[in-house]
């Protein structure tokens, strides 16, 4: 690797992030500041980019393709990625050092020592013509770890003005300094169950908390929910569409009560959950999907004593592409950008496979 991008104090780096939800590609371009053994960021351009239906059914059935026809998946959808990124790059006249992108996840069994996020690095480094970084989760999944969740570093060194940092998606999670150490970890079902009542009304989501408010809060489910023992496990520990089946749905189901009453429980719920892991006084960043629900907020800041911001529009929705961007900075200057203390491997780690153009 060239040593003057190594030493670099000021970086332009392009992050592009896929999630299982396929609801599209993020990909944001990012300057990043190096001063006296602090960080900070500028977010100079972003775009979501939607997949069409091809693309959105390969995906989704990758993981039951032969060997064969993944990697050809592998190699086609870097190409794809580097496409997109060339594309952006083109119409902002962002000139990137670096491109660092997450892929998109196949396969991810970490208890069974393997993970795979296809986007063929090679690919995406020629197209661009630009270094690039891929593979982020591997390294730490090998030392034993989950190789998630991989956002808390960025928490820690571009959101360290924040006590707590609160991702409203499909499940609430956060992220928080506790006796030195960076701890991680999922706290409840968030969108996945609002979006599961709001689907059976013929909607995506429920627009802020509207069909949850029109219901009215049931003490005895709401009794029944908080008793769930996952909330009482200790950290680290995540949450899955598994486990919402197996320890969620048969707790609502054991109430015949309205859908509306239901939700307007889960919300309390959500918030009750969420304001537990709050201890204290400080600043709590919200980010995520639900931060724009303004019924879920509104009863997460009237439960807790934390100062609670929500950043612009920009940051709710790209924060998990600008800190993929940030991981490919921490690789090519070779700081460790994952932590033992959020993944529970035997050692914070420096993950990334690099690809020169």
């Amino acid at each position: 690797m060239n040593q003057s991008i190594v030493n670099k104090t000021a970086f332009n780096a392009i992050g592009v992030m896929s999630g299982t939800s396929l609801d599209g590609m993020d990909i944001a371009a990012v300057e990043f500041f190096l001063k006296e053994n602090k960080w900070s960021f500028k977010l100079h351009a972003a775009t979501t980019i939607s997949y069409s239906e091809q693309w959105f059914d390969l995906l989704k059935n990758a993981p039951t393709f032969s060997g064969e026809q993944l990697t050809e998946l592998h190699f086609e959808y870097g190409r794809f990625i580097g496409e997109q990124v060339l594309k952006f790059i083109q119409s902002t006249n962002f000139a990137p050092d670096l491109v660092a992108s997450h892929g998109h996840t196949v396969f991810h069994r970490p208890e069974k020592g393997y993970t795979l996020q296809i986007g063929n690095g090679a690919s995406i480094a020629a197209k661009t013509k630009t270094l690039t970084i891929t593979d982020f989760r591997t390294g730490d999944v090998t030392l034993g770890g989950q190789g998630a969740p991989l956002v808390p570093i960025g928490d820690k060194l571009l959101f360290s003005k924040f006590d707590y940092c609160l991702n409203l998606g499909g499940f609430a999670n956060v992220s928080f300094e506790q006796n030195g150490k960076r701890l991680a970890f999922d706290i409840c079902p968030a969108n996945f169950i609002l979006n599961h009542f709001a689907e059976k009304q013929g909607l995506a989501y429920d627009k802020n908390g509207e069909l949850g408010k029109k219901g009215n809060l049931n003490t005895g489910l709401l009794n029944k929910l908080n008793q769930i023992p996952f909330y009482n496990s200790a950290a680290p520990k995540s949450l899955g569409r598994e486990w919402v089946e197996e320890a969620f749905f048969p707790v609502l189901d054991q109430f015949n009560i309205s859908d509306a009453d239901k939700m307007r429980t889960v919300y309390e719920h959500t918030a009750i959950q969420i304001t537990k892991v709050l201890s204290g006084k400080g600043k709590l960043l919200l980010t995520g999907g639900g931060a724009f629900n303004s019924f879920l907020t509104e009863r997460i800041k009237d439960l807790t004593t934390c100062e609670t911001i929500i950043p612009s529009k920009e940051i709710i929705d790209f924060k998990e592409a600008i800190i993929f961007a940030f991981l490919g900075v921490l690789r090519i200057k070779n700081i460790n950008n994952c932590l033992a203390s959020v993944t529970g491997a035997s050692k914070d780690s420096c993950g990334g496979r690099v690809y020169n153009p």
